[in-house]
This record gives structure tokens, sequence and C-alpha cells, in this order.
């Protein structure tokens, strides 16, 4: 059994597990193909593909030591085609080389937070349920959401509901907590909440909850997951082999950004403007499999409405590099 005697899977439904299985197939169908999820969580993806792929390789990577565990259990039958890592995404690199993997057919990113997180309460990354200002995935990490509160600037808390929550009244709430703070300090989701609330506009309060964005925000700094991000999507790419794949899965236009991003970089011709002719050297190492972003059908959101904002990108290696 899972924490809390849930089995796990009772408590993770995998995002678009058709669409990645879909996608990934042509490399992973390959002898000694092996597939890193980048973000393995409760297991569910990977599961199906180690289920549907009987001479498949795993390799899954999660800061979140809770989520490895259960993984952990969920993958045990599978015995040594399953290799665990405890690592945040952007030590893919390092990761692969400790298992003497140089290559890859396939890489898988389910980005923003698991649903064990979510689910978890006392993890502190719902707004909507009181519970100790943590926002931890790596529950071994120093950072977390109430030191944010307790010791960031107003300026520094402005600039990171403005840049990582995309919030307007990002001025507003910083102030506010700077207020607050010097009062008692954050200690419980709730109090935040309070604070962002009485420092809302009532007529903004009717579009949505006024703490969803200062939450997002708070998440992304403590975790520092848009500069983990940046790193990982190219050491991802670096370690796909000709023929392997990506495929990534985003649920906001931040992680979305980079994203898109970096698979353009690798799927673009690095020929100088004006030449009249490719060369070789400078055709794409990469090609996008889907015109933009792909998003979820309204079966799939009905079916599981974590894949509301989803947004899918994939790619496959064409050549490598001249050395």
């Amino acid at each position: 059994m899972a924490s809390n005697d849930i089995p796990s899977n009772k408590i993770h439904t995998p995002v678009l597990l058709e669409r990645c299985v879909e996608l990934l197939a042509p490399a992973l169908e390959q002898p000694g193909a092996v597939l890193v999820d980048a973000t393995l969580g409760m297991g569910g993806h990977a599961e199906a593909f180690l289920l549907r792929f009987p001479e498949l390789t795993l390799v899954g990577l999660d800061r979140d030591t809770e989520a490895l565990a259960i993984a952990g259990e969920r993958l045990a039958r599978f015995g040594d085609r399953v290799h665990l890592v405890h690592t945040v995404y952007d030590g893919i690199g390092e990761a692969l080389h400790g298992l003497g993997i140089s290559e890859v057919a396939g890489v898988l990113f389910d980005l923003g937070v698991s649903s064990l997180q979510i689910d978890r309460v006392e993890r502190g990354f719902s707004y909507s349920k009181d519970a100790p200002l943590d926002m931890r995935m790596d529950g071994t990490a120093g950072l977390t959401a109430e030191s944010i509160l307790a010791d960031y600037s107003e300026r520094d808390l402005k600039r990171i509901f403005q840049d990582y929550g995309e919030e307007k009244l990002s001025a507003r709430y910083a102030k506010a907590i700077i207020e607050a703070r010097e009062t008692a300090p954050f200690v419980r989701s709730a109090q935040l909440v309070d604070v962002i609330t009485k420092a809302t506009p009532v007529a903004i309060q009717r579009q949505g909850h006024p703490a969803k964005r200062v939450f997002q925000a708070l998440r992304i700094e403590v975790n520092q997951e848009l500069s983990v991000l940046e790193r990982a999507i190219p050491a991802a790419l670096d370690r796909v082999q000709i023929g392997g794949r990506i495929v990534v899965m985003a649920y906001q236009s931040l992680e979305d950004r980079i994203v898109k991003r970096a698979l353009a970089a690798a799927s673009g011709s690095t020929a100088p403007a004006g030449l009249p002719v490719e060369l070789p050297e400078h055709k794409p190492l990469f090609t996008l499999l889907l015109r933009g972003a792909e998003l979820a059908s309204d079966e799939e959101k009905a079916l599981n409405p974590r894949a509301t904002p989803v947004r899918l990108r994939a790619a496959v290696r064409l050549r490598r590099a001249a050395a």
C-alpha cells in the first residue's frame, strides 16, 4: 500500500497516457530501448510503459522522496528493468552517467505539481486547505514558502509574484505581506490566504481565487522550477539518440514557453542568414512531431480534470551534431 493506506493506482490518474504512448512508441519498440521518466511521481506513466513494452528499461527521476517510495513499490515487480534516482530533472545527465547509460530512446516530462503533492494537504501546495507553508517538492531541501515570506524583501516578493505568478496585484500583495508579518510570522496557508483576500478588491475576487497566482509563484520560487527546467530540456535533448523522442507536458504558460523555445532551437537550422545552400552541419538536429502545443480533448478533461490546462509538445532526433 502507498502512504495513508491508499493503493497508488487509486490516487494517480496519468495525464494523456495513451497519447504519450502513441508518440513515444516508435522509439520504445526498438531493441534495448531506455525511457527516462524525468518526473516519475507515483509511477503511473512508468507502469503503463513497462507493461506495453516488455523489453523496455526505465529510468525514473524524482526529487520527491515520498513519490519515489510509492513508485518503488508500484514498479517493484519489474525488477532490474527499473532504475529509480533521487534527483531534480536537470540532473538527468548525471543520473544516466551513474547508470552507465550514454543515450536513451525516449524522455518524458510531466511538469508541475504531482497528484501526490496536491492531495497531501500537509505539503502546503493548496490555497484551499489550511496547512503549513512548506511547498517543497523535495522534503530534504532547505527553502520553504514560510522562509520566503519571513525573509524576502518587499521588492523580491513583488518580483516573484509578478514573474512567476503573472500577478497584476503583485505590488499590493507584497506590501500587505510585509505589513502583516510585523505582527505575526506566516506559518499557515490560511494566514496568507486571509491577507491576500483582504488586499484584493471585491470585483477582482469574483474573477477567481485571489491567492491562486501567489501560491503558484511561491511554489515555483521554493522549487526553482523555471531555472531547473531551462537546464533540464537541453540536457535531456542531448541524451536522446538518433530516432529517439522527447515528450513534454506543461501546465502553465511560463513552463510551456521554456519548452517551446528549447524545442524550437533544437529543430531549427543553424545556417547563417543569406547562405544560398544549407550545409549538412547546419541542418536541424530534431524535428517537431506536433504543430504547436496539443491540448487535452474534452473526453480527457472529463476523465481527468487535471489534464485541463495541459500543453503537450514532442520532437524526434534526426541527427547528431558534428563533433
